[in-house]
């Protein structure tokens, strides 16, 4: 399935800066960002419980938010893109 993850992590700390860098190689690893602090991830359900439980240890709840959207499985359908920085299909060939 598709999910989108955004978040927004105070940074006018060092801490929060440290949490900001944190959250992003989270991501990273899981997906593809198309955004500054937006990111899309084809996951399963174990990986997605996974995902959001490393994210969860990482963020500040007090003064960080985090958003999952969940697009399915059909989310060719639902993904519209307009302007620079196309993304590649996460699930077609990797090219090196």
């Amino acid at each position: 399935m598709l999910i989108l993850i955004t978040y927004d992590v105070s940074t006018v700390s060092s801490a929060g800066q440290k949490r900001l860098r944190k959250v992003s190689k989270v991501c990273q690893n899981y997906g593809q960002r198309v955004q500054n602090s937006v990111f899309e991830c084809i996951v399963d359900a174990t990986q997605f419980a996974k995902l959001k439980i490393e994210l969860a240890n990482i963020i500040d709840e007090g003064q960080d938010s985090l958003r999952f959207y969940l697009l399915g499985n059909n989310y060719k359908t639902k993904v519209e893109h307009l302007g620079i920085k196309e993304s590649f299909d996460l699930e077609g060939p990797l090219i090196v």
